[in-house]
């Protein structure tokens, strides 16, 4: 990594606010170096790595799912495409799972979902008495394809 790039740098190319690469930083998802100067220097790599956790943040997956699979990638250097695809397959499967939850909500939301409000004539064909309650709190029809 040359001269690297500046946080500044860094945060213009990824649309990040120059705190939240700190907070990142300090999770080792990225790894800066010091110049002679003392200033971080971020490589072109990290522009990456950002990019990732935010295109997976933002489809619901935590800092604390994303952090090990980029602690496994090498420091200071591109990943490869192997690296990315160990990455990837495990992320697919994840998200997969997430899609099989979604579409499960989206043909159960009209429905009854187990909450035990009994408000829809359908929850007494479904959930008769709160019969789900034993089960645990919350939307049971739903939570039940989701853990």
């Amino acid at each position: 990594m040359s001269h690297g790039l500046s946080i500044g740098d860094l945060a213009a190319r990824t649309g990040l606010a120059v705190s939240a690469i700190r907070f990142y930083e300090t999770h080792d998802i990225i790894k800066p170096v010091r110049n002679a100067g003392g200033h971080r220097r971020y490589g072109r790599s990290d522009i990456r790595r950002l990019s990732f956790v935010m295109a997976a943040q933002k489809l619901g997956f935590s800092l604390s799912e994303i952090a090990p699979h980029l602690h496994r990638l090498p420091d200071h250097k591109a990943p490869t495409k192997a690296d990315w695809t160990r990455i990837s397959t495990k992320f697919r499967k994840d998200i997969d799972a997430r899609i099989d939850a979604l579409e499960e909500l989206r043909d159960k939301l009209d429905g009854c979902i187990g909450c035990g409000c009994l408000s829809l004539k359908s929850c007494a064909l479904y959930n008769p008495g709160d019969m789900k309650a034993a089960e645990g709190a919350g939307p049971r029809n739903l939570t039940a394809i989701t853990t």
